[in-house]
């Protein structure tokens, strides 16, 4: 199927317009907020209405040029956000329904959409339809909406989310589960969101978004659906789920590793599984989020780090930004209880307020590499082609097949030849309009 096909097909829906001119700004509400792990004043209250203070930011994101703000989790959970309690009431760590209103009208007014985090694989155990499932036992019709398995003492067991014995597993077979998650997207379409995030999505059969995705489409058409698939066929389970992307890790993990290791042949092995994928459906793109090591961190030598977001930023795809990376922050997720939480920080409740020249100076590298990006809004379909492969050089072209710019990345301490053209950005100590870009330089070019 070509990705035109994708555009137009009635069992995927039309891609809403607003879509191809996307740059998400992402963060991951409860610690942005400071409302988990809990502040050193105690537990998050609703009265606080921490959810506001997101609003702080929205002139900020505006401001780095993104036209749409990615939220991870908002609704009650037990703690970390992705142990659902309820998913129709808004997280009372962060506030209330009036505080989403509020947020939702704040950053429509900025022509800022919203993007929500759907937890649709699993739920908290706390959650009251586990404790009814459990409490009535196998057999019961609490117990449909999930799998139990019944042990050789009698214990009744429930199915997890990979083994976290915290996060039960929806049985997707179930009607009323596929209505109510229906329900749950449609209704907060209606106070206002335009997207969804599907979290875990690899693990639900796909015939499950074969059959919701279509449904709320059906009463929100300008809706659009993003996946998180970590690994796998892209393409063919966009086709069989009807989402409108997926998480493109294969690509977030080759640009890091690529530049940290100096060596642009597994980037560039990526790169051609990333220009297939873009035959069929745009992935979505980006060098950071919540769940990894931030990119400053990941790259040990911050004289390439303009290398990674300049590829964010020229290459194919819906890209999203993850909150601080813009900012120069750095954190290490680690393997282990709490891991998560260097890289979910609590951020100042106003916006960013006086940076300090290395913020500030990386803050402009992407505010520059955005509005080239929105200035060439054909990138997000253009496919990559390389031009010159080395493990510490590379240069390509990347194109919609009308129009092209290249870009070349140098880590080594030599100078890297690059074809003629007019220089859109790079490292000022490159030469790139002189027909070379200096040692651990960069440039964008166009003919």
């Amino acid at each position: 199927m070509t990705r035109q096909e994708h555009h137009t097909t009635a069992d995927h829906g039309t891609e809403p317009g607003w879509v191809r001119h996307a740059i998400w700004w992402h963060l991951y509400p409860l610690g942005f907020v400071d409302a988990f792990p809990e502040p050193p004043s105690g537990p998050a209250q609703p009265e606080e209405h921490r959810l506001l203070r997101v609003i702080g930011w929205l002139d900020h994101a505006a401001g780095l040029g993104a036209s749409g703000i990615a939220l991870g989790p908002i609704f009650d959970s037990a703690t970390h956000g992705y142990d659902t309690l309820d998913y129709l009431r808004i997280d009372p760590r962060l506030g209330t329904d009036d505080d989403f209103d509020q947020l939702v009208t704040a950053a429509h007014a900025r022509g800022l959409r919203i993007k929500l985090d759907g937890v649709f694989n699993h739920v908290a155990r706390e959650h009251p339809r586990v404790q009814a499932a459990l409490a009535a036992g196998p057999g019961s019709e609490e117990m449909r909406w999930f799998r139990p398995r019944v042990t050789d003492d009698g214990h009744v067991e429930l199915d997890t989310f990979e083994g976290h014995e915290q996060l039960i597993a929806l049985n997707h077979d179930e009607p009323e589960v596929r209505a109510h998650v229906a329900d749950v997207m449609r209704h907060w379409l209606d106070r206002g969101a335009d997207a969804w995030r599907l979290d875990a999505a690899y693990r639900v059969p796909t015939d499950f978004w074969a059959a919701v995705l279509p449904e709320v489409r059906r009463t929100h058409p300008d809706v659009w659906f993003e996946a998180e698939v970590i690994h796998g066929d892209c393409a063919a389970f966009v086709e069989a789920s009807t989402a409108d992307t997926v998480t493109q890790y294969e690509l977030w993990k080759a640009i890091w590793s690529s530049i940290e290791n100096r060596n642009f042949f597994e980037l560039d092995w990526a790169l051609r599984r990333h220009s297939e994928m873009l035959q069929d459906f745009v992935p979505a793109t980006f060098v950071g989020n919540h769940d990894v090591t931030r990119i400053a961190s990941q790259i040990s030598d911050q004289r390439h780090l303009p290398h990674a977001v300049a590829l964010l930023a020229v290459l194919g795809g819906t890209p999203s930004i993850y909150a601080g990376d813009e900012l120069g922050y750095r954190a290490v997720k680690e393997d282990r209880p709490g891991g998560d939480d260097a890289v979910r920080p609590a951020f100042a409740p106003d916006g960013p307020g006086r940076l300090d020249a290395g913020s500030a100076e990386v803050l402009r590298l992407h505010q520059r590499l955005v509005g080239l990006r929105r200035r060439h809004p054909w990138l997000r379909e253009a496919t990559s082609q390389a031009v010159a492969v080395r493990n510490e050089q590379y240069v390509i072209t990347v194109g919609d097949g009308g129009q092209t710019l290249t870009l070349a990345l140098n880590l080594s301490d030599a100078e890297l030849g690059v074809p003629g053209g007019t220089v859109l950005d790079g490292d000022p100590r490159s030469r790139a309009g002189d027909g070379v870009v200096g040692p651990h330089g960069w440039a964008i070019l166009e003919a």
